[in-house]
């Protein structure tokens, strides 16, 4: 089956290629940042690569800065629930970081009763499930319902290749992946977290409806999040005002995240989760959802987002050499 989703990006990838920065030290190429070993110290550098589902490959316009500036604003505002891998925002796309040994662990806390995949909440609720995760849920609830409150619903860390595959909180005390007192102060940190993130999204006129955290330990063993927090990525977010609207309508909410990609191709007929080859992002779509993502930003900051200038290449590596020079 062919649906056409318009003509495919022409949209160059931006980041910095291997030759900018051979002489500063290794440069892993990842599906959407590049990090380039300092010695003590890494250089995460946030491209405009969209790696949505597995199979949906494409850019989207200034992504990558969106998302660098608006994880550093987060950093700010969690400052004093946990400590972040940051040493320094060297540039719109760059940021400096502490190496760290992240757990082996994503931990993905959920206030809605909500998704459409096999994982999902509310797909294992509304097959009749009211243990998930080994957590209970009570009778009753629909589609989207807020939480009585906050849970955790971890998964695995993806390896090379691999999937995040759920597991549950006991298991993962039980098969050794954390101990129990780090995995009590993880807990704990994270709802905390997402209590901020859903507080700072409501006076934006958002909906925090879930996300993933990323934990690490640094060389002298505090727990640290070393990874973006409460982006359109690494979260999902509803349009507040529209989602009473939209479910007496008996539609899903407004998203204002990476999730408006995947919509827009299950809309089509498609199941961005499969396929053969990975799927181009096209030009009409990449521009809509490059326009969500600075939405969010400005939302969550009280800034319109500026772009600054491409290619980001020269300005990296330039950046880059001054860290080490």
């Amino acid at each position: 089956m062919t649906i056409d989703l318009g003509p495919a990006l022409a949209h160059p990838f931006t980041g910095v290629s291997p030759a900018a920065v051979a002489d500063l030290g290794p440069l892993t190429i990842g599906k959407v940042r590049d990090i380039v070993d300092l010695g003590d110290t890494i250089a995460l550098i946030a491209t405009d690569r969209l790696s949505a589902f597995d199979h949906v490959l494409g850019t989207v316009p200034y992504r990558g800065q969106v998302l660098n500036e608006l994880a550093a604003w987060w950093f700010d505002q969690i400052a004093d629930l946990v400590p972040s891998h940051v040493v320094e925002i060297l540039d719109e796309n760059v940021t400096i970081g502490k190496k760290c040994t992240p757990l082996p662990v994503e931990v993905v806390v959920r206030g809605q009763l909500s998704g459409s995949t096999s994982t999902a909440l509310w797909t294992s609720y509304a097959a009749g499930q009211r243990t998930i995760y080994g957590i209970d849920f009570p009778d009753g609830m629909s589609k989207n319902d807020a939480l009585p409150e906050a849970v955790i619903t971890p998964t695995t860390k993806a390896g090379m290749g691999g999937h995040d595959e759920p597991i549950t909180e006991s298991e993962i005390v039980a098969q050794g992946l954390v101990d129990v007192e780090l995995w009590d102060q993880v807990r704990s940190v994270a709802l905390s977290v997402f209590e901020r993130g859903r507080r700072v999204a409501a006076a934006a006129g958002l909906v925090l409806v879930d996300t993933k955290y990323e934990f690490g330990l640094d060389a002298e063993g505090t727990l640290t999040i070393i990874d973006e927090v409460h982006t359109p990525d690494s979260s999902r977010f509803w349009r507040a005002s529209t989602v009473d609207e939209r479910r007496a309508a008996g539609e899903e909410p407004e998203n204002l995240d990476k999730e408006f990609v995947r919509l827009a191709y299950v809309r089509a007929g498609f199941d961005p989760s499969t396929g053969d080859e990975p799927w181009p992002l096209p030009e009409q779509l990449s521009r809509q959802t490059a326009g969500v993502y600075q939405e969010t930003f400005a939302a969550l900051t009280g800034r319109i987002f500026e772009p600054g200038d491409y290619p980001v290449a020269e300005r990296v590596s330039a950046a880059l050499h001054a860290v080490v020079d």
